[in-house]
């Protein structure tokens, strides 16, 4: 039976290598899978899903008010795919996370979405609210705060190293821009 998968995290908790994991598993059982990720996010390349463990996987790459059904449906018509893998999933839209649904309940095709819980600023992203709400799976991937505890949030950090507590919910970095911290230590960051 075909479900809308979300697995989510904070920054650097390996989403993109369980993704590229569960998609070469897939594909060494025979299985077509159709990989997608967020156009403008560019780190590992335009058109590519990248790990910080160094392996990675071209992509197709998803747009805001690109229609998700449509673009999964297209590929289809190539032939079959045995599961679809959003990478950066917490940049969909509401109405594409809707779109992801009917691809589950329409065509029958299991989709796994990775991507952030929450920005830097502790609010969901908007495609994570929906993924929460509407998706029939959820599974939490685990990282560390410094100081040993499970890390829930994110900070953004300035040029002088100190958490930003204002600025654009997306702005595209790695480690040299975020940080993940358990809760305590996001608060004492962000002088909350």
């Amino acid at each position: 039976m075909a479900k809308l998968h979300f697995h989510y995290s904070t920054m650097n908790a390996g989403k993109s290598t369980l993704l590229l994991q569960a998609a070469h598993n897939y594909r060494e059982g025979g299985m077509e899978t159709y990989l997608i990720t967020a156009r403008f996010d560019g780190r590992a390349g335009v058109g590519r899903i990248g790990s910080r463990i160094g392996i990675g996987a071209d992509a197709d790459t998803f747009e805001p008010g690109e229609d998700m059904f449509a673009k999964i449906l297209a590929r289809m018509a190539q032939g079959p795919v045995a599961c679809v893998f959003i990478d950066e999933a917490q940049f969909l839209s509401q109405d594409q996370v809707w779109q992801l649904a009917r691809v589950v309940d329409d065509l029958k095709v299991p989709v796994m979405a990775y991507g952030l819980r929450v920005d830097f600023q502790g609010n969901l992203f908007p495609g994570s609210a929906a993924l929460l709400a509407w998706a029939d799976e959820m599974r939490e991937v685990r990282t560390i705060c410094h100081c040993g505890r499970k890390a829930t949030m994110v900070v953004r950090k300035g040029p002088d190293g100190r958490a930003l507590k204002t600025g654009e919910q997306v702005v595209i970095g790695g480690n040299e821009t975020y940080q993940s911290l358990c809760r305590k230590h996001w608060r004492e960051a962000m002088g909350k």
